[in-house]
């Protein structure tokens, strides 16, 4: 009992000698504080590029956060033109860090930076999360962030392409072939006009044509298009049409490149050959690169055919946004 007492008094004791803390201020502001407010992710890359990670450009309720990685040369003379990346996926996975077979895409997309662009890979709402058109609702409102944040960034908004790859190469050529067409667009939605057009695309193994590809499919049907349109049975034709890129082609369009394996697997070759004739049709300046025995993501029988189908991918890649968005009269 003794022992007992003693000790609970060597607590009180114990608890009575803690010092008392100041008074704790918490920094407020009139409404309630939403936005994030995490401090800037800042990476170096080698040439004195430098990119901000997990930029919020978009906050929609009820869905998470749209966010982009942003890489940046130098700062030097003028502002910069703009690429944007779009990730593939079959619109169901995917993120802004991975292309292909390419180790280390984050370290192309600084090198690309490097070479005088301002790029920003983008996330956009899967087809698990939100039907279409949210993707490329989203990608339009990433495009416009970046163009009414061009200051901030360097960017020079009257220059900038779209380069994606498989589902990205559908959005990225969507988006370039759907200038001035409000029906993409969220309901509400209230931008400039033409803030959502570009000056040149390029699409790797992208989709153009989505009632010929669910056509090409065995039994007439495709999961990642079914899931995409939010259909249960057949997606009617209005659906297919109004997701199709090639719906939206004009005299008007930007300079396209279209690079596709012959061997692709996963979306046929037929897809760029059905957009290349419609754009040539249109005339709107199209380049294309069919690259022999290659599948879909440019893998190759072996290795070394996999690393040479990338590299030329890439090469003609950065050559184009050059000659496309290089001078600023173009």
């Amino acid at each position: 009992m003794i022992r007992s007492i003693l000790a609970s008094a060597l607590v009180a004791l114990a608890l009575n000698a803690v010092p008392a803390h100041a008074q704790r201020d918490v920094a407020t502001d009139a409404q309630p504080a939403l936005d994030d407010r995490y401090p800037d992710r800042i990476t170096a890359w080698p040439g004195g590029v430098t990119s901000l990670a997990d930029v919020v450009y978009q906050t929609i309720p009820g869905y998470r956060p749209q966010i982009l990685d942003v890489y940046m040369p130098p700062r030097g003379a003028g502002a910069k033109p703009l690429v944007i990346y779009i990730h593939g996926g079959g619109w169901v996975s995917g993120h802004t860090r991975q292309a292909g077979a390419i180790s280390d895409f984050p370290g192309l997309l600084a090198r690309l930076a490097g070479e005088g662009f301002v790029v920003a890979s983008v996330e956009y709402r899967l087809s698990g999360e939100a039907p279409f058109p949210a993707q490329v609702q989203d990608v339009r409102a990433a495009l416009r962030f970046l163009k009414a944040n061009a200051a901030r960034y360097g960017i020079d908004p009257a220059r900038v392409g779209l380069w994606g790859g498989s589902a990205g190469g559908h959005l990225a050529a969507l988006t370039a072939l759907s200038c001035g067409v409000g029906a993409l667009d969220a309901p509400g939605t209230k931008a400039p006009a033409g803030s959502e057009c570009v000056q040149a695309a390029v699409t790797w193994y992208g989709v153009f044509d989505v009632s010929a590809l669910v056509a090409a499919r065995p039994g007439g049907a495709d999961g990642a298009i079914a899931k995409l349109l939010g259909c249960a049975g057949p997606c009617p034709a209005d659906k297919l049409a109004a997701a199709s890129p090639v719906t939206y082609i004009d005299a008007q369009d930007p300079p396209m490149l279209l690079i596709h394996g012959t061997d692709d697997q996963t979306v046929p070759v037929a897809q760029t050959h059905i957009a290349e004739a419609k754009l040539r049709a249109a005339g709107v300046p199209v380049q294309t690169i069919y690259i022999p025995g290659a599948d879909h993501s440019f893998i190759g029988k072996t290795p070394a055919a996999t690393h040479a189908a990338t590299v030329q991918a890439v090469n003609a890649t950065f050559d184009f946004l050059h000659a496309r968005l290089d001078a600023p009269t173009r």
